[in-house]
Formats: C-alpha cells, structure tokens, sequence
C-alpha cells in the first residue's frame, strides 16, 4: 500500500471511532428523548447537571431556557461545579448574589443554534450576558474560555447542549 493510502485508511478509521464514540455520549447524556425535550428538561434527565439546574432555578432563568430559542448551553457538569473553591456554589444561590449568578449562567448560553462542526470554526461567540466567549480548538480538543468541550450536540427541541468540564467565568 502507498503512504497516502495507508494515512487516508488511518483518518477514516479515527474518524469512524470519533462518530461511535459521539453517538454513544451523546445517549448516555441525552437519552432517546432529547431532540423532543427541551433544554432544562434534558440537562435535568441527564442527571449530571443537578448543580447547573438548581443554578438554573436560583436565578430564575428556567423559564427562559425551557422558551422557543434556539440557544445554544455550554454546560457545565456537576463535577464541573465542584471544582470551584468551597462554599461557592452554596454562596451563589444565595438571593442576594442573584445578579452574579444570571451574569455567570448567561455567559454559558449563546443565542442561536451552535452546532459543533460551527463551533469549531469560530474563534469566539458572544454570549446571552453580552461578553464573548473565547473558542480555541488544538488537536481536536476544543476549548471554550477554560473549559474543555467533552460532549457535543445534544439536541433539544429548543436549541442544543454541548457539555464541558470546567465553570466558566464572565471577565
């Protein structure tokens, strides 16, 4: 075999493996019914974004997020939320840190639906809060702000979920 055909066998293989591996994320985050929820309902079906949906809750943006949309969430898991120094997700949804809290949710939403293939040649989007969100993509791994992207295009009925790994901070 030549070396080109050698190396183009070799990227259709990774991109295969890539598909299969996306596809079954993306069951065991969204499930069968996702396309047909939307975005609340499924991030709370999931049962990996507890932390985000009482977050969600606190600052009265759940009604905003079940609306029309489309919006596109970057969310963080709940193991995400947990790397945030102690006592700061507790201090968030306190009532009188409402107005921090909105401005640190909204800068995880993006107006519009985002798919990733889009997503991946931006290099940054602007945010429901008004600031923009850095996007850097190197070797495959694409890094929004300081969190990593490790799950993309859970559909919803209202727009679509791609899950990271870190809370990402307004400026």
């Amino acid at each position: 075999m030549t070396r080109s055909f050698k190396q183009g066998l070799k990227v259709t293989s990774i991109v295969m493996a890539a598909a299969l591996v996306l596809s079954l994320a993306i069951g065991a985050y969204a499930g069968p019914k996702a396309a047909s929820q939307d975005i609340v309902d499924t991030a709370v079906a999931a049962g990996s974004f507890k932390t985000l949906a009482a977050a969600l809750q606190a600052a009265g943006l759940v009604d905003t997020l079940k609306g029309k949309g489309p919006f596109t969430v970057f969310a963080p898991t709940d193991e995400a939320f947990a790397k945030l120094p102690p006592g700061t997700v507790e201090d968030l949804l306190k009532p009188e840190n409402k107005e921090k809290l909105v401005a640190i949710l909204t800068y995880h939403v993006v107006p519009g639906k985002v798919l990733a293939p889009q997503v991946t040649k931006m290099n940054s989007v602007k945010t429901l809060n008004g600031q923009s969100l850095a996007i850097k993509v190197n070797d495959g791994t694409v890094m929004v702000d300081n969190a990593k992207v490790i799950k993309t295009d859970i559909l919803c009925s209202n727009g679509v979920i791609h899950v990271i790994d870190s809370v990402i901070l307004p400026k």
